[in-house]
């Protein structure tokens, strides 16, 4: 697996977001212990266990997912701060970049 820096493309291809490596290996690792929890949730669903125990679980995961999605809203917040700041497009609107908040509200 690579370990970055990625390139997430927000707008446009010519005016992408590189997500830096610090961030990019607090996604992975976010998404891996989400990952992890759901194979968690689905063997305590074959094994019948009790659904508070399941729920807990399956809360865990979500937050998880959650949390990496904020590192990458968070990075392209970042990304066009800084590009304002030295004259330039920023990669993604402001609406766009609200909209993509939201939507994990």
């Amino acid at each position: 697996m690579s370990t970055g820096p990625f390139t997430i493309t927000l707008g446009s291809k010519d005016n992408a977001m590189e997500l830096d490596q610090e961030s990019a290996a607090a996604v992975a690792t976010r998404l891996r212990r989400a990952r992890g929890q759901i194979d968690g949730v689905l063997a305590m669903i074959e094994e019948g266990r009790d659904c508070t125990d399941i729920v807990t679980q399956l809360s865990a995961a979500s937050k998880a997912v959650d949390r990496a999605a904020f590192v990458i809203v968070s990075c392209g917040l970042t990304a066009c701060i800084e590009a304002e700041s030295r004259g330039e497009e920023p990669p993604l609107d402001r609406a766009r970049l609200e909209k993509l908040f939201l939507s994990l509200a």
